[in-house]
């Protein structure tokens, strides 16, 4: 019964509805579930607002969708990375919301966790903090930062078993585990899918309750660029 979590690609996203808010993992293109937004940019859906550390790169992952104008908004903490992002927040096509990294991963964290929202000193005293709630405590401000949370999580690992139980690899992991729980559907893109009892315990990072498709990733990112496998 395991094994119907296993979808293709196409299949996968037409979960993402337009309108909807999603998270997708990555550091850069590192860890990033370049297959699904490869079909996500030859689907429907528009009106997206994305939860990412950044906005992909000029043409590249994330990037791609913000080019064909299907991004209303974009909360992360690095869109630098993609100079495209300045282009279409200054032409009044993109909102944008700028956290803290890691006040933007204690947030998914915090939606993940059911946690109604956290105090961090970060960002007290910046522009930052314009419109923030602010508490003095033990002398210092801190800020009230709100909890994370999407309709879809699209996720990238190294390994899943068919019961959606998932590895990472070195730093791929990033933002990842995180996003699994923080969203009403998760799918998880991955490079190889195994047997059910054949990763070990001790390694599984995402247990498969938070998981809810699995598809085989059909691109990669290598020194020269993003290339198709299979």
């Amino acid at each position: 019964m395991s094994a119907t979590k296993i979808m293709e690609p196409i299949d996968a996203i037409q979960k993402v509805k337009t309108g909807d808010i999603l998270m997708v993992g990555g550091f850069g293109l590192i860890g990033s579930p370049l297959t699904l937004i490869n079909e996500l940019t030859r689907h429907d859906a528009r009106e997206l607002t994305v939860i990412s550390n950044n906005v992909g790169e000029s043409g590249k992952g994330l990037g791609i969708l913000l080019q064909q104008g299907k991004l209303k908004k974009a909360v992360g903490s690095y869109f630098t990375s993609n100079r495209d992002v300045a282009k279409w927040y200054n032409d009044g096509k993109l909102k944008l919301e700028l956290l803290p990294q890691g006040t933007f991963s204690e947030a998914i964290r915090a939606g993940g966790a059911g946690i109604g929202g956290f105090y961090t000193k970060t960002a007290a005293g910046t522009d930052l903090a314009k419109g923030k709630e602010t508490k003095v405590i033990d002398g210092e401000t801190y800020l009230l930062e709100n909890p994370l949370k999407a309709d879809v999580a699209l996720i990238r690992a190294w390994k899943s078993d068919t019961k959606g139980n998932l590895v990472f690899y070195k730093t791929a992991r990033n933002f990842n585990p995180v996003m699994a729980t923080a969203a009403d559907y998760v799918i998880a893109e991955v490079d190889e899918i195994v047997e059910e009892r054949e990763l070990s315990p001790e390694e599984i990072v995402t247990p498969h309750l938070f998981v809810d498709a699995i598809i085989t990733s059909r691109l990669i990112l290598t020194k020269e660029g993003v290339k198709e496998i299979g």
